[in-house]
């Protein structure tokens, strides 16, 4: 199968909800839709790392369905080179028996969940995962317990639980960079690199898109696959990579 990897530039106005059906799909493990997005012709660059979830998920379903788009989507992430790609190609090389398996113990986390006390804010941020169910426990939640009295009394066992330091939004602000930096000198990249200036940058750069859905679209887009990217790439720094799960698991 030959597969196109789309530029954002490109994309459809569609595409938000193409990705909403995408990460939805993939949180129900509905494999006949998932075989049937890996199939489309076309896939936005900026949902390589659901893609490639996809393709796991698919190969661990069935080996012989996810193959050709399977080696696609490695090669296009390899190509990308985002935070994470790689490590997402090795994984889906491994599963599709081209390439040794990486020595890294498996956990299935929510990679949205993880990015969201990565790179929150640095005062309520931070937490930590489950190392025996992979469940995210922000920061927060963990207080919450403790103030009612409920705290789990394995909470300080090191065999348990893996701490997750929260690292503010510098790669988010990165983000905003790059998307500007992809529009080019015109009127409109020039407004959002005035809105991203100073406080409350993240506000006003958003509220700067919010006359565009198909700039909208985009910017979510890639800050959604940036961001899973630099959670998969943290959980492999620490030993780590994320695994779907089966039917019987969801």
């Amino acid at each position: 199968m030959a597969t196109t990897v789309r530029s954002a530039q490109n994309a459809a106005m569609g595409h938000r909800s193409d990705r909403d059906a995408l990460r939805g799909n993939l949180y129900a493990v509905d494999v006949p839709a998932l075989v049937a997005a890996l199939n489309d012709e076309i896939w936005p660059e900026d949902a390589l790392q659901l893609m490639g979830d996809a393709v796991l998920v698919v190969a661990r379903a069935r080996v012989d369905a996810a193959g050709p788009a399977g080696h696609s989507c490695a090669a296009a992430l390899r190509d990308r080179g985002w935070e994470g790609d790689h490590e997402l190609a090795d994984q889906i090389d491994a599963m599709l028996g081209v390439a040794p398996t990486p020595f890294l113990k498996s956990l299935p986390v929510d990679l949205d969940e993880l990015a969201g006390i990565l790179e929150g804010d640095p005062v309520m941020g931070g937490g930590r995962i489950d190392l025996r169910t992979g469940e995210v426990w922000p920061q927060s939640a963990i207080e919450y317990l403790e103030e009612v009295g409920e705290l789990d009394p394995d909470e300080d066992d090191d065999q348990r639980w893996l701490d997750v330091a929260c690292e503010g939004s510098r790669a988010s602000y990165g983000d905003m960079e790059m998307f500007i930096g992809a529009l080019g000198d015109g009127r409109v990249a020039e407004r959002l690199a005035q809105a991203i200036h100073g406080r409350g940058a993240f506000r006003r750069f958003k509220d700067a898109l919010a006359d565009s859905d198909d700039l909208l679209a985009r910017w979510y887009g890639l800050s959604d696959d940036r961001h899973r990217g630099r959670a998969r790439a943290w959980l492999a720094d620490e030993g780590y990579t994320p695994t779907p799960t089966k039917p019987s698991d969801a």
